[in-house]
């Protein structure tokens, strides 16, 4: 497993536009599904990334959690499923039934989203404004699969609370940690490595 960090896209960063299939309801999900939400929180992970097992179950409860706030939520996966069948849309569904992840989950199977959002590793965190433009991207919380620190999704709550009350995040932005994303062998994008 590599750690690789997040690389901190710069804040401002217009949301880059997608459309992907919800691996669950087959429905095609881009940035006008979330039209009406006041902000929007895209997540990249992947089902065998031990980083994203270590939080997977405060994924789910963010997604309970904040169900009745105006805040939209896309997972997305972009690994290779040639060399990392793990990570399937298949399997991707299974665990979004299987956690009740109640937001779509979505396989970016030629990785270009995640290239356009300089996505590095799972989980990898951006969270964008009621103008769409970015507001935090970073870590959930100080947690990690080595330590003893538990999960409380702390950073990222408390970036999804200012941005829904219109109040600037004040606190420093620290990079997410995960395993890198399994780029196509030849797709690695520039700033990855």
């Amino acid at each position: 497993m590599v750690k690789t960090a997040s690389t901190m896209l710069p804040l401002g960063t217009a949301a880059p536009e997608f459309q992907l299939s919800d691996v669950v309801s087959g429905e095609t999900i881009s940035l006008t599904t979330f039209a009406d939400s006041k902000a929007l929180l895209v997540m990249f992970i992947c089902q065998h990334c031990p980083f994203v097992k270590h939080v997977q179950s405060e994924l789910a409860k963010i997604g309970q959690d904040y169900s009745q706030q105006p805040l939209g939520i896309v997972a997305i996966s972009a690994n290779d499923v040639v060399n990392y069948p793990d990570d399937s849309p298949e399997k991707l569904k299974q665990m979004a039934k299987q956690l009740k992840f109640n937001f779509p989950v979505c396989y970016d199977e030629s990785q270009e989203v995640s290239k356009s959002y300089t996505a590095a590793c799972t989980p990898d965190f951006f969270l964008f404004d009621a103008d769409g433009k970015l507001a935090y991207r970073g870590q959930l919380d100080d947690s990690r699969p080595s330590t003893d620190i538990p999960v409380t999704g702390k950073d990222l709550r408390q970036a999804i609370d200012a941005v829904l009350q219109d109040q600037l995040i004040d606190f420093e932005q620290k990079p997410s940690i995960g395993c890198n994303i399994k780029w196509k062998p030849g797709n690695e994008p520039e700033y990855f490595g």
